[in-house]
């Protein structure tokens, strides 16, 4: 007997687009658990920096993306704005992607109990990670209004920043992230795109709310 396909949802979009925000919220909602991919990528730049290593060298990089384990992803140093450069240039590294790979898709088939499915969130989730997500969403929004929120984000922490520099920084990885040759960001053929630039995030919450409990109340996939 074929079994049943786990209930996935993958979240793909660029950075500031709002993606984390809605998956952190979905997750709750539907009781499922979260997988913010970008903490994957992140975890492995900060340590190819901390063993002292380049992250643009594939060997390292690679090396450090093996030795990312799941308690590194709740460290609050991934969260800096020191690793945001480190982890868009490893993930530029195809070595570095196929590494984590295994991890995002093992955590997506088989989500920590209880959770009755999993929300997956990253640049690849629906075309890569996990192709047969019966709900794909692409979350986008403006270029400056994403480099705004950045900004806000980092003053609110305290921390130093000039929107110039923030929006400048971002285009930069918008620029990596679309042109890598392995696994650019992409909207799947089949993701609904939602574009957060004048949305507030509770009607992009409702929005997603409506696609999820529809897909919910279809047939289960099996494989």
């Amino acid at each position: 007997m074929a079994a049943l396909s786990p209930f996935v949802v993958a979240i793909d979009g660029p950075a500031a687009s709002g993606k984390g925000t809605l998956a952190r919220r979905i997750a709750e909602h539907f009781g499922m658990a979260h997988l913010d991919t970008g903490m994957l990528y992140r975890a492995a730049g900060f340590l190819a920096i901390a063993a002292g290593d380049d992250p643009a060298d594939p060997v390292a990089a690679e090396a450090a993306a093996r030795r990312v384990t799941p308690a590194l992803l709740a460290d609050p140093r991934l969260r800096g704005e020191a690793v945001a450069r480190p982890a868009s240039v490893v993930a530029a590294i195809p070595g570095v992607r196929q590494a984590l790979l295994a991890f995002q898709r093992g955590f997506a088939a088989h989500p920590p109990l209880p959770a009755r499915g999993a929300v997956l969130d990253g640049r690849d989730i629906g075309t890569v990670v996990w192709p047969a997500a019966p709900v794909k969403l692409f979350v986008t929004a403006a270029l400056e209004a994403r480099a705004l929120r950045r900004f806000r984000e980092l003053q609110q922490r305290g921390a130093a920043a000039i929107y110039a520099n923030v929006l400048q920084d971002m285009k930069e990885r918008d620029a990596r992230d679309s042109s890598r040759r392995d696994a650019p960001l992409a909207a799947a053929s089949d993701a609904v795109t939602i574009d957060t630039t004048t949305l507030d995030p509770d009607a992009v919450f409702e929005r997603a709310c409506d696609l999820i409990t529809r897909a919910l109340a279809s047939p289960p996939r099996r494989h």
